[in-house]
């Protein structure tokens, strides 16, 4: 006698693969489009700091071989600039939009609340005082560089050479609004669209109901000028040669008007997504949101952090600034010397 033996096969009937199939579109119709968003606001945000870096290196360039300063014209100095950072097009005030999109959206981030957005005409970005500067007397000249990034930018003859100092920002000189993208979509600041030394509105974002500008790192002032400016000013004591907080005190208009140690805080719990953080408290175990902290417009060092000053003035004539690091944010309290730290205003 034969002994057959059967095996039982298991398999998925259509409805369940019809189920499987819908969760996975489920799914990947809710992921995909963040994965997407995050991935183009990286290449933004890579793009933007690759082009600030170049930019700055070439002025640097420019200012040690003393070539940076003299110029009476945005058109004279740009025609200089290209022999150190390439420029395919320049196009002329009256024909700006040959080099530049018409017209781009300007989001409002409200850091405890939601975005605002309006549109802006770049049509009409005519001088430097148009670009959130005071009035240099020369107007904007439109660019367009090798890499693809356009511009619409403003020099200013009161630019000065410092050939021997490792001081120098030559950012100051200019003023400038750029697109990464060119005359690609979505033309969005912050997004495609980025600003040095400009501002095209005043408040760049918001806590609540209060404005601040956009970010920037002052240029400093002398001691002296400290001395002769800090009544008005609402500076306690003057004491450094080359004073980075006090120069940052004076664009914004007084200390009353420079970002405060508890508004800092709120900053630091919008970049970190935490409500952790208090004026005066370091705290670790956090995760810096690159895309938030560029989203508000703060420039990352190579060291993958920022540095933010506050309006307070210690006793020991130094200042209090918040760092925001990868995992950590503190509240050092050190001289007024730093460079690099940045600020921002309550906007008018």
């Amino acid at each position: 006698m034969m002994n057959y033996s059967f095996r039982e096969f298991f398999a998925f009937t259509l409805a369940e693969v019809l189920i499987t199939l819908g969760i996975i579109g489920i799914v990947a119709a809710i992921t995909i489009p963040t994965l997407v968003s995050n991935y183009k606001q990286r290449a933004w945000n890579t793009a933007a700091t690759v082009f600030e870096r170049k930019l700055e290196e070439a002025l640097k360039t420019m200012n040690t071989q003393q070539v940076l300063a003299g110029y009476n014209s945005t058109e004279e100095f740009v025609n200089a600039l290209a022999k150190y950072f390439k420029i395919t097009k320049i196009c002329s005030n009256d024909n700006l939009m040959s080099c530049f999109e018409n017209k781009i959206t300007w989001n409002i981030i409200d850091i405890s609340n939601k975005t605002e957005s309006e549109e802006i005409d770049m049509s009409s970005i005519k001088s430097a005082a148009d670009l959130g500067q005071d009035d240099w007397g020369t107007s904007t000249i439109g660019v367009q560089f090798a890499n693809g990034t356009s511009g619409i930018i403003a020099y200013n003859p009161s630019c000065s050479e410092q050939p021997f100092t490792n001081q120098f920002s030559g950012t100051s000189c200019v003023s400038l609004v750029y697109d990464t993208d060119g005359f690609k979509n979505p033309n969005t600041f912050n997004k495609d669209v980025r600003g040095i030394n400009s501002f095209l509105k005043s408040c760049a974002f918001k806590s609540g109901s209060t404005c601040f500008s956009a970010s920037f790192k002052p240029d400093p002032i002398t001691k002296s000028d400290c001395e002769s400016q800090k009544t008005n000013l609402g500076i306690k004591e003057c004491h450094y040669s080359t004073d980075y907080w006090a120069g940052a005190v004076k664009a914004c208009g007084g200390v009353d008007k420079m970002a405060t140690m508890a508004q800092i805080a709120a900053i630091a719990n919008y970049v970190y997504n935490t409500s952790r953080i208090q004026a005066y408290t370091d705290t670790s175990g956090l995760t810096l949101d690159y895309n938030r902290v560029q989203e508000l417009g703060f420039e990352i060092s190579q060291n993958s952090e920022f540095y933010l000053w506050s309006n307070e003035e210690t006793s020991d004539i130094n200042a209090y600034y918040r760092i925001f690091r990868a995992t950590y944010t503190g509240y050092p309290n050190d001289n007024r010397l730093r460079n690099y730290i940045q600020a921002v205003c309550i906007a008018k």
